[in-house]
């Protein structure tokens, strides 16, 4: 490098650290070296590296005091501090998943049981609300497994997971976040990593709470339909929302985890994941145990 291009260089670092004010960035994913974001409201990638980035989730607002900042081939890398996290979807100017009708759900059509056994409590509710609209949400899974476009990214993660390979689990699935923060089964997966591998529960919650958000968006277009289990793209969504119920019950937060499983219940009338149970044992505030 000739020295008129380290005199450059060396002046635009020093016009990078000339303002070292506090900065929002919006978290896209998180590798073992650093967390990669965007500027908020803008699409330019920033490299942060700050004590306990690795806790950081997608989606997130995050506020980093620099105290060094540089360039390299036009992408912004900032060293720090985080000064505080936030969630606010509403901010990140995301397209919301669309809600694609299926018909209607209708309760006679759905099995309760045998004719000569007495219905239980929770399916003489379900049948009383009555017909409603059927919706199933977009799935959003923008990348390509690993074997070809025929390989289900979160599969391969995973089967990762299963084989004991949990980092190359959350590289696939942040992967699948910066791609689009909209792929809510990433969410929901790596709040599973979590919360069953780590037992950090606030921030397994952090990241079940960041999908849910999302998938609330489209919401507005639901009125009182419902989205099933049946309709396989609902999952994503109702996964993220039952972790982020798991982890409130886990905390002891017993209100709001009857609330947030009330809901699944709503929207989920047949109730395959067994909410109902998660409900008795909440609403008789006892604590949660691995079943």
């Amino acid at each position: 490098m000739t020295e008129q291009a380290q005199q450059k260089r060396r002046q635009k670092a020093k016009a990078d650290d000339s303002d070292l004010t506090p900065i929002e960035l919006v978290v896209v994913s998180v590798t073992e070296k650093a967390a990669n974001c965007r500027l908020l409201g803008g699409e330019d990638v920033v490299t942060v590296r700050a004590p306990g980035f690795w806790e950081l989730v997608p989606g997130e607002i995050v506020k980093v005091m620099p105290h060094k900042q540089r360039r390299n081939a036009g992408r912004l890398s900032i060293t720090g501090d985080i000064l505080s996290t936030r969630l606010d979807v509403s901010l990140l100017g995301l397209v919301p998943l669309r809600l694609e009708p299926r018909g209607t759900w209708n309760p006679q059509d759905e099995y309760w049981g045998e004719d000569d056994e007495p219905l239980d409590d929770w399916a003489r509710k379900t049948i009383a609300w009555g017909i409603r609209p059927s919706f199933e949400m977009e799935q959003v899974l923008p990348l390509d497994g690993p074997d070809g476009p025929d390989a289900d990214p979160i599969i391969i993660a995973n089967e990762l997971k299963n084989a004991g390979d949990y980092e190359g689990a959350w590289r696939l699935l942040m992967k699948l976040c910066e791609s689009d923060v909209r792929c809510l089964d990433a969410h929901a997966h790596l709040g599973n990593l979590v919360f069953n591998h780590s037992h950090r529960t606030e921030n397994a919650l952090r990241h079940y709470e960041a999908g849910l958000r999302i998938g609330e968006l489209s919401l507005g277009q639901l009125g009182d339909g419902v989205l099933t289990w049946g309709w396989i793209y609902n999952r994503p969504f109702l996964r993220c929302m039952l972790g982020y119920g798991l982890c409130l019950w886990r905390l002891g937060r017993f209100e709001e985890a009857e609330l947030v499983f009330e809901r699944i219940r709503w929207l989920n009338p047949t109730d395959a994941p067994g909410v109902r149970f998660n409900l008795t044992e909440v609403r008789a505030r006892r604590e949660w145990t691995a079943g």
